[in-house]
């Protein structure tokens, strides 16, 4: 493996090299194996990539390179050409290079489509990550490869398979441990009974420390633990476990002097962890004792077990009611990382980095020695801290760093004879809160844990015995509600430098009352808490703290609901009122943890801080980790200025208003399938003249029929002479006189109508709902036969202007940024998206274009009559003719913004309609 600081000269000598050079055909294959073998270290670069891999469309056409172990797909092109332009095909129609490659992705098999699209004219490089399709491209210069190799690691990096090896021990050892306190459970005589469960809890973690004292070395002899057991395998097994337990507690000069010898070998632990001898130990039957000697003790070897991971699997044997009022999830080593490491520890890297380049030796090891000190002394909080994943991976790091030091500091001479203890980070710089005691208990055991594996790391450096045991450090970690705590008084001693965590996502409805007033008493009675997500009450919590200690610097793993839609403002304006910045983000995406169950949640990152970090430094990372500089970060995680855009009742300068559809409320008696609306006909072939179809988000995009019995022109009178219409109408009345809601039971007075009535001649609808691997979210019209329902918003006599524009990336750009989410899906609000849209000034000329394009889009569809909108909006098998009609329509579109096609990104496109929107408010 080449290290950081070959690879950065690497990197520097290549784009030298490959200055001005690039002629697509004659070059490329030189250009990837020379980048991949010379910058990245692949030995056998050949063997690595392949180049000019058929596919067949139309034509047979060619990838020009793929690497399979990574699934990267490269479209090369030459030099002078422009990787943002559109290319005509074979088929005429224009296509991007990013749109040719997803052609090319969207003919292979399944298994070897592309994780990533780059890319490259040889000067630059565009990379796609396809977790997010309709993302914009990293842009990445050769000239800047120097600095920025570490954006290209993906070409190569497979996940290392350590770290594989140890989840699966990990998540091995919590089914382990899992099936043991199930096993335990049955034995109690209370097993509901709060102490009952605390005692289990407590027995647990005792036991999972011993199998890894035994297997790490800790107790000393080799089944140590094992062997002391097998001689008690019956009914003096519960008894010698007692006694074991309580000798673990005691110094030596404390122990009974005639103490069998077996049990005098084992050492004095301390931490407290076996301080109580009153916990209540059941029965230890023949399954259980079966689980610890065999499965657990000498089936099983617990000294590479991640802590970082164990903690989080373990904590899982909890009741799974109680995780998921607790909103907990168990957290990867990378994702850990995507909050660490651009909070500090990249920092920190490059710090030693410079520090290692000091030619002078004397220098060079009193600036190691002062930095090592540095690292002593930094204080981390967890105020959400679970298992203690956050605050155990960063004492790994930390410790990782630190012995990089020391290895620096002795070189590689061998230590001979007694040596001073050369650590200094300590798990006493660790704070944490968590509501849960169990989980307390986890969190410090697994630091523990990490403790002795990473003097394990220094013991290999120095070539010495470092003793673990008896534990002389603790973490402060508390039992205890973070939200009703004053953090302040956890912190004895100097200041807390980082706040890192992942804090509970819990949305509105599913809060407890307890839960309600937690926010409550943070955000203040009056505030508007009704769906803001419970992870918000911590970022709060940590802004009003760096009020006071304005050093401190933090970073949250949180739902993105915080930062879409009505959320916004609750939360962030207090922020900016307060300058506090963004320093850096991870937009939207898929949050994996390691619990049993593989948990997935759509997350955000955000690290954020008092002191305004220097100008070019805030960072917006990719799913992945790969980052854009921005000038700044606002609240919806955007190069943009810091604005918020909130709920506008009416659309700016008096444009048409955009409404709800029609709210059935009708029990399922209006409504009708088509197998219902058939029978119906059947049996009164007159009610035909009621029926007219319905449609909702669903039935708009996917193309599904439905109808319904539409009464709100009808001549009641009439309708009284068809006894199964009138049979459906009381239904619906005695389902609506039997609802909670007073607005429900007024409606009973007209049962035969919908909640809502509109039924224009024309209408644009717009789906509330509609997926995110969309472009475009599908815009249509329909008219006066059909009823749309309130899952669709609609624009009364929309005109083709109206479509070109709410059709257009201009409009779309903005929508994905300040709409909500339903997970990752957009939700389009009237009130947030359309009414806050900031529409252009136009000349008579210009509408006619914008009117010409919408006119283009709705023949390029016509051209496919039975296609559904879901089929034409694939971004995969999007029709050439439409894509291109889309196009010609976005081009329009920003030129009448003003906006230069040519070069902007959609984020820049956003930063221009946000300053609009600034003005249009305040106007």
């Amino acid at each position: 493996m080449i290290g950081q600081l070959e690879q950065r000269q690497a990197a520097k000598e290549f784009s030298g090299k490959w200055e001005g050079i690039g002629y697509e055909k004659g070059d490329s294959a030189r250009f990837w194996i020379s980048l991949l073998q010379d910058v990245y270290g692949v030995e056998n670069p050949t063997d690595f990539i392949r180049f000019e891999d058929r596919v067949m469309l139309d034509h047979t056409s060619f990838i020009d390179g793929y690497i399979p172990s990574t699934h990267v797909l490269i479209e090369q092109k030459s030099i002078d050409k422009d990787l943002g332009k559109a290319i005509r095909q074979s088929d005429n129609s224009l296509l991007t290079p990013f749109q040719q490659a997803k052609r090319y992705s969207a003919e292979l098999p399944y298994s070897d489509r592309p994780r990533w699209i780059v890319l490259s004219n040889f000067k630059m490089f565009h990379i796609y990550d396809m977790e997010n399709p309709n993302g914009e491209p990293e842009v990445l210069h050769l000239k800047d490869l120097e600095q920025d190799y570490y954006r290209l690691s993906f070409l190569v990096h497979q996940e290392d398979r350590n770290i594989e090896k140890m989840k699966e021990i990990s998540i091995q050892a919590g089914e382990i441990v899992g099936s043991l306190y199930d096993a335990l459970l049955k034995e109690y005589k209370n097993p509901e009974d709060e102490k009952t469960l605390k005692d289990l809890n407590t027995l647990s973690v005792r036991l999972v420390f011993c199998f890894y004292a035994e297997d790490s070395g800790l107790f000393g002899r080799h089944r140590m633990f094992y062997n002391y057991l097998i001689k008690h395998q019956s009914i003096h097994f519960r008894g010698a476990l007692i006694k074991l337990f309580k000798v673990l507690n005691q110094k030596p000069e404390e122990r009974d002097p005639y103490l069998e010898d077996d049990l005098a070998a084992f050492p004095y632990v301390n931490g407290g962890l076996f301080e109580h001898s009153d916990i209540e130990i059941p029965r230890l039957n023949d399954e259980i004792i079966d689980i610890i000697l065999n499965k657990a003790s000498s089936g099983f070897d617990w000294s590479n077990i991640s802590p970082t991971i164990f903690g989080g699997v373990f904590e899982s044997t909890l009741n799974p009611d109680t995780r998921r009022s607790g909103g907990m999830h168990y957290t990867s080593i990378e994702n850990i990382h995507k909050v660490i490491d651009p909070l500090f520890m990249n920092e920190l890297n490059k710090e030693f980095e410079k520090v290692q380049l000091l030619k002078t030796h004397n220098i060079r090891i009193q600036r190691l020695e002062e930095f090592q000190e540095k690292l002593a002394s930094l204080k981390f909080l967890d105020p959400a801290a679970g298992s203690g994943n956050f605050l155990t991976e960063t004492y790994i790091s930390l410790r990782r760093l630190e012995n990089e030091v020391i290895k620096n500091i002795f070189g590689m001479q061998v230590v001979l004879g007694d040596v001073v203890n050369p650590i200094k980070v300590s798990i006493t710089q660790f704070y944490g809160i968590e509501i849960n005691d169990f989980a307390v208990t986890v969190a410090k055991t697994a630091l523990w844990i990490a403790e002795s594996q990473m003097i394990q790391e220094t013991e290999d450096i120095i070539h010495t015995n470092i003793d673990f045991l008896p534990i002389k450090s603790d973490a402060k970690i508390i039992q205890d509600n973070a939200l009703n705590m004053n953090w302040e008084t956890l912190i004895i001693e100097g200041d807390i430098n980082y706040i890192v965590g992942n804090p509970p996502f819990i949305g509105g409805v599913y809060q407890t009352g307890q839960q309600k007033q937690d926010m409550r008493d943070i955000f203040g009675e009056k505030a508007k808490l009704k769906n803001l997500d419970y992870v918000a009450s911590w970022f709060l919590k940590t802004m009003q703290l760096m009020n006071k200690r304005p050093s401190i610097k933090a970073a949250f793993v949180a739902t993105n609901s915080i930062t879409q839609g009505e959320q916004v403002e609750i939360l962030w304006e207090p922020f900016l009122n307060n300058r506090i910045s963004i320093n850096f983000a991870y937009t939207t995406f898929k949050w994996i943890t390691e619990s049993k169950g593989k948990a997935a949640v759509h997350c955000v990152i955000i690290g954020f801080s008092k002191e305004e970090i220097s100008p070019k430094t805030k960072l917006i990372y990719s799913s992945e980790g790969k980052s854009i500089i921005a000038n700044n970060i606002n609240p919806y995680l955007v190069d943009a200025p810091n604005i918020i855009v909130k709920e506008a009742r009416f659309p700016f300068n008096n444009r048409k208003k955009m409404v709800r559809g029609n709210q059935p409320t009708e029990g399922g008696f209006l409504l009708l399938t088509k197998k219902e609306k058939d029978e119906l006909l059947s049996k009164d072939p007159e009610a035909i003249k009621w029926i007219k179809i319905f449609m909702g988000a669903r039935e708009f995009i996917q193309g599904k029929e439905r109808y319904c019995l539409w009464f709100a022109d009808a001549d009641m009178r009439e309708v009284r002479k068809h006894p199964l219409l009138m049979e459906r109408i009381d239904n619906v009345r005695k389902m609506r006189l039997a609802s909670q809601d007073a607005g429900t039971r007024k409606k009973a007075e007209t049962p035969w109508l919908f909640r809502e009535t509109n039924n224009p001649e024309t209408a644009l609808v717009i789906p509330s709902a509609s997926s995110e691997n969309r472009r475009y979210i599908p815009i249509g019209y329909v008219d006066k036969s059909v009823i749309l329902s309130n899952l669709v918003q609609t624009l009364p006599k929309g005109t083709l202007l109206d479509f070109s524009i709410l059709n257009s990336n201009v409009h779309m750009g903005w929508m994905r940024t300040v709409a909500g989410r339903l997970k990752s899906d957009y939700r389009y609000s009237i009130f947030i998206v359309y009414n806050t849209f900031p529409f252009p000034n136009l000349n008579e000329a210009e509408k006619k274009k914008l009117e010409q394009t919408a006119e283009n889009i709705l023949q390029a569809r016509e051209l496919y009559p039975n296609w559904s909108l879901a089929d034409l909006y694939d971004e995969l098998t999007m029709p050439p003719e439409l894509r291109k009609a889309h196009q010609e329509n976005d081009k329009k579109v920003m030129d009448a913004y003003g906006l230069d096609w040519r070069t902007m990104t959609e984020s820049e496109c956003v930063a221009e309609l946000m300053n609009m929107y600034k003005k249009l408010s305040n106007a």
